[in-house]
């Protein structure tokens, strides 16, 4: 009887999730109301303030935060394989459309379509958008900004994977420094099935790959284990979301030479194009690089943070979110995050999207769609891809 409805469970966060994955558009804020609307208010599966409190949780810690929160609510539901399958029905659907827009694209000259064009000037519309918002929230004050203009200048000028490690890491610095004080703890308490022996496990895990992958990388020289290291290292480094670990793709596989500047945003409009949280824009990347199979790798490899990042921290969650220290640190890593960004924006999306004024004018339209109107990212996207046809064709 406890089999056939632990069975029952499951079936049901698959399918629960799945419609999330093949609806939900509009980046990790809208996938949380999504979430809130079918989990919460629908189904109860949770309370208003376990909720938020899972929510907080996946704001705290590195990864996609609309996924952590998904793998949450189905481990809260069924327990670890809850989790997974809760993830798989909520990621696959933009995996596989992402992977098959990747093989179809092979077969074109990326470079000179006018629609391609279009689809990278729908990522400065995007990408501009989610800078104006992460501003807003998260450098209030001229302290932060201060952190944020730092960051902005050092990975702008300093462009390798280490000098974003290092800002993160100074950016904590300073926010301990600065906001020790200011911090405000939390005193209200959540308990998760997880116990804390799997949860060490799980971090455990988590830091013996970021530290041991880079170097199996240099002593066996294989390209699977590479490609491995590249997204599990982007996947563990990010705070902030889908469009943060932009820069760290872009850094990792553009200048090596493993995919081109124009695959690279092409993919990025693309994944705007499709529901579901835009970390599976590694699956198109993977697929670019070496077919399917490295589509499916490249998945795994940057949501894995995420998986043992949230089974790691359930447990804890309590004793972080009292300590103040820790929250004045992640204040200071939040402001970097936003000047990573703007480099970002800057460095590859505007520099190899915005070429003549024609240009400018259709993304102001473009972000004048997305921000004033409204209008879902997938019509975003597909107005951006029949404008480059047009501006190509005539102009």
């Amino acid at each position: 009887m406890k089999r056939n409805k632990s069975l029952k469970s499951l079936l049901e966060i698959l399918l629960v999730s799945t419609r999330l994955g093949l609806t939900s558009f509009g980046g990790p804020v809208a996938h949380l109301g999504y979430f809130h609307t079918e989990y919460i208010r629908r189904r109860k599966w949770m309370d208003e303030k376990s909720y938020a409190d899972l929510v907080a949780l996946s704001q705290f810690i590195p990864g996609p935060a609309s996924s952590q929160v998904g793998i949450g609510i189905g481990v809260m539901r069924a327990g670890v394989l809850g989790g997974i399958v809760s993830f798989l029905g909520f990621t696959l659907p933009s995996v596989l459309a992402l992977i098959l827009f990747a093989l179809i694209l092979q077969g074109f000259d990326v470079g000179n379509a006018g629609w391609i064009h279009g689809l990278k000037i729908v990522a400065v519309a995007i990408v501009a958008h989610a800078i104006i918002g992460m501003a807003n929230n998260l450098t209030p004050d001229l302290k932060r900004k201060a952190i944020c203009l730092l960051a902005l200048v050092v990975t702008l000028l300093w462009q390798t994977t280490f000098s974003q490690v290092l800002v993160i890491l100074l950016a904590a610095g300073f926010g301990f420094l600065f906001f020790k004080h200011h911090a405000q703890a939390d005193d209200s308490k959540l308990e998760f099935p997880i116990s804390k022996r799997l949860a060490i496990i799980c971090l455990t895990i988590f830091f013996g790959l970021l530290f041991l992958l880079p170097v199996l990388k240099e002593v066996t020289s294989s390209s699977w284990l590479a490609l491995f290291d590249s997204f599990y290292r982007a996947g563990s480094l990010v705070f902030g979301g889908g469009h943060v670990v932009l820069p760290l793709l872009e850094r990792e596989f553009v200048p090596t030479g493993w995919i081109s500047e124009e695959q690279f945003l092409a993919g990025y409009g693309a994944a705007q194009a499709v529901p579901g949280p835009l970390f599976t824009f590694a699956a198109y990347i993977g697929a670019v690089i070496n077919g399917w199979q490295g589509g499916l790798l490249a998945t795994i490899a940057i949501f894995l943070p995420a998986f043992l990042l949230i089974l790691g921290a359930l447990p804890f969650w309590d004793s972080l979110r009292r300590n103040t220290k820790v929250k004045a640190a992640l204040m200071g890593v939040n402001a970097a995050v936003v000047g990573i960004l703007i480099s970002a924006f800057y460095f590859p999306i505007w520099t190899s999207s915005i070429l003549a004024p024609i240009d400018f004018a259709f993304a102001a339209i473009l972000f004048s769609m997305l921000v004033f109107w409204k209008l879902p990212p997938w019509m975003i996207v597909l107005t951006g891809a029949i404008g480059g046809t047009l501006i190509s064709a005539f102009l």
